[in-house]
């Protein structure tokens, strides 16, 4: 059988939907496990390049997973292993909402630190609604810091043509909140039906709608819409993927090299929180993170040992050539 390659757009239950030129296949996976890919919670993800060959109308077997330029991950809790959300995008568009839900910026910093060599940016919908001023602060921070940007509203149309503008020609991914409002901006955008809910009065939260990838198209718009989370759970212990979603810590330097600024001497980035250099609010973040990466290290390290585990993951990074 002929040996062909194409691209997923959507997995449920272990079926694959893939693209290759004009056609579409409905693709299982050939024998038990990927070759190639281990302790992975899922081995594919939309947006996965493969290789697969025919095996009836409109059916196939995948055979391999080609090489990812990069992903967006979660550490899934029940399967205690790596979930990747989607792969090879050109960018992760981060949606948070100005109300209803509220603005959540630690969660902006763990979609940061889970995407895998890909550029995010944060965009804010609900841009109609009045948000708290420390939100609107924080917000803002993070055009300071380096990152692209956004406000915009999917009830009222505002700024939508600006957002047309930054993702044109680029393949991405929308990852957010439930009930921020990613399927319905994707509605306004694609002009597509994605299923839309309204939110939990109750807990102030969205329901989720969306229950799998998808990988859509309209002209030169190509948008992944992912199911809404509650929570992200860092995916990795790398601790130089980490701090790069804290840009504003290069800046200072530490007597250790590389620094957890944590319980170590002479750190300069506590040094910068102290004199508010560091905003105290991101600075909680990242510990926050780095605390949680214990769910993921072996059960049978100490707290020492694993900080040293850590570190390791970092020690060839250089903040100069970042």
């Amino acid at each position: 059988m002929e040996e062909r390659t194409g691209l997923i757009i959507r997995g449920i239950n272990n079926i694959y939907t893939v693209e290759s030129g004009e056609e579409q296949y409905l693709c299982r996976i050939k024998g038990k496990q990927l070759e190639g890919v281990e302790g992975e919670y899922n081995p594919l993800a939309v947006g996965d390049r493969v290789s697969f060959v025919v095996t009836g109308t409109e059916e196939g077997l995948i055979l391999r997973r080609l090489q990812r330029t990069n992903s967006f991950q979660r550490w899934n809790t029940k399967g205690k292993a790596n979930q990747t959300v989607v792969a090879n995008m050109d960018a992760i568009i981060c949606v948070t909402s100005a109300a209803n839900p509220p603005f959540r910026p630690r969660f902006i910093d763990r979609v940061i630190a889970s995407a895998i060599d890909v550029e995010v940016i944060i965009l804010l919908n609900k841009c109609d609604l009045e948000m708290k001023e420390e939100d609107a602060f924080r917000f803002e921070h993070y055009g300071a810091l380096g990152f692209q940007t956004a406000a915009v509203s999917a009830e009222t149309g505002e700024n939508l043509d600006r957002l047309v503008q930054i993702i044109r020609d680029k393949k991405v991914a929308f990852v957010g909140q439930s009930g921020v409002g990613k399927s319905t901006l994707i509605n306004a955008l694609l002009g597509s039906d994605q299923k839309t809910d309204e939110i939990s009065t109750k807990y102030d939260r969205g329901r989720h709608t969306t229950n799998h990838s998808l990988l859509m198209r309209t002209g030169n718009l190509t948008i992944v819409d992912t199911p809404g989370v509650r929570e992200i759970f860092v995916p990795h212990t790398d601790l130089q993927q980490i701090q790069r979603a804290f840009p504003e810590f290069k800046r200072y330097r530490c007597l250790y090299d590389p620094c957890l600024h944590m319980e170590e001497p002479e750190c300069g980035v506590k040094v910068a929180v102290e004199e508010e250099e560091i905003l105290f609010d991101r600075y909680e973040s990242y510990l926050r993170i780095v605390e949680s990466l214990e769910m993921i290290t072996p059960d049978y390290l100490s707290r020492n040992e694993r900080s040293e585990a850590w570190i390791e993951r970092g020690a060839e990074y250089d903040w100069e050539e970042s």
